[in-house]
């Protein structure tokens, strides 16, 4: 059984981007948006800006206020030749505002691939992506099932897939689940700790969990801990290093590219 570890790919990638950072003659600038002190979001903030200042990208964490308060940073940084990239960390308070505010952004700043318009791919659906090439996992004549129909991965990836004319079927968390047994391929971002159950997942599949939440202060993603008993799967990612640090990386390529226009 295959790990599809994130983690080891990232670094082999985060190398050449330190290298195509020092040959800029500006430092990129990634400005992040949030309005929340959720642990998860700190966690993957703090995430971020510690691989900025690995590979000489500064990053600036904003705290905003108010929805209005966003909007007006957001307007701010858009004509800031400085700011090469802004991120509106999701979800925000006034989840009613978030497509209003995600398309604000300037689609050439537009580094999480949020907006209408965006220049760019969502990061973690790439992330995704890049995860499966990068262990030769193959999608023709693969039935493909996303579990979550979120902004940030789910909607995004169905588009990805389907506009490649993969055999692909989005589910919403509250639908039943038990017919994901017909799946080869199973990709959860839901958010809801646990909800994949091993009882759902027939052998030799592939499993990516790229869900996230906070559990009684400890990050927990999609798939219910019986399913890393099994044996019989073809692959899967580990509990932590499997997405996330890709998406962090696709994320920062982003931000480099957006700095050479």
């Amino acid at each position: 059984m295959k790990v599809l570890s994130g983690k080891d790919l990232a670094g082999f990638i985060k190398e050449r981007q330190a290298h195509q950072v020092a040959g800029l003659s500006q430092p990129p600038h990634l400005l992040i948006i949030r309005d929340s002190n959720n642990p998860v979001i700190t966690k993957y903030v703090n995430l971020k800006i510690n691989y900025g200042h690995d590979i000489g990208i500064k990053v600036t964490d904003y705290h905003a206020t108010s929805s209005s308060d966003i909007a007006e940073k957001i307007t701010t940084a858009n004509q800031d030749p400085k700011i090469s990239g802004i991120i509106l960390q999701l979800p925000i308070t006034e989840k009613a505002k978030t497509d209003e505010l995600c398309n604000l952004i300037s689609p050439t700043k537009d580094v999480d691939g949020l907006g209408v318009d965006a220049a760019y791919d969502s990061a973690t659906a790439t992330a995704i992506l890049w995860l499966l090439a990068g262990y030769d996992i193959k999608l023709d004549n693969q039935k493909i099932a996303i579990v979550g129909r979120g902004k940030l991965v789910g909607a995004p990836l169905y588009h990805i897939f389907t506009s490649s004319n993969y055999d692909t079927t989005l589910f919403h968390r509250g639908d039943d689940l038990t017919k994901l047994k017909q799946f080869d391929i199973i990709i959860s971002a839901t958010g809801v700790p646990g909800l994949i159950s091993g009882d759902f997942i027939p052998p030799g599949a592939t499993l990516i969990d790229a869900g996230t939440a906070s559990e009684d202060g400890v990050i927990k993603g999609d798939l219910s801990p019986d399913i890393y008993k099994r044996t019989d799967l073809a692959a899967i990612t580990p509990t932590t290093g499997g997405v996330g640090p890709l998406t962090i990386t696709c994320l920062f390529d982003h931000v480099i590219q957006a700095a050479q226009r």
